[in-house]
């Protein structure tokens, strides 16, 4: 994602990556199995890709406890609920993104 704003000695500014972390309403969570273990999933990472589309990964933690592995879940795409946080929280985040104060 390259901007034509001039960044240090006029050269366009490369952005690698913009990512978003988002808690999962309690309502909308669900569980996955990885490994023989159930997990949790409470947390979508939500990357805006160079094309313009989003791609969205959840986390969560083992059902029955602990801290188990930090492993990434697909997002169900057959949950219209979840696809619309995943557009919601992007869509926040762009504002907060262009609200931004600078350096702090």
């Amino acid at each position: 994602m390259t901007s034509d704003q001039p960044g240090e000695a006029g050269a366009p500014v490369d952005v690698s990556a913009l990512a978003v972390n988002v808690t999962v309403p309690e309502a909308l969570r669900w569980t996955d199995i990885w490994r023989g273990q159930e997990f949790t999933l409470s947390t979508l990472n939500i990357r805006l890709l160079p094309d313009g589309t989003l791609a969205a990964k959840a986390y969560g933690r083992p059902t029955a406890g602990g801290r188990g592995a930090y492993v990434s879940f697909p997002v169900p795409a057959d949950r219209p609920e979840l696809t619309a946080l995943v557009a919601a929280a992007a869509t926040r985040a762009s504002e907060l993104w262009a609200a931004h104060r600078g350096l702090g």
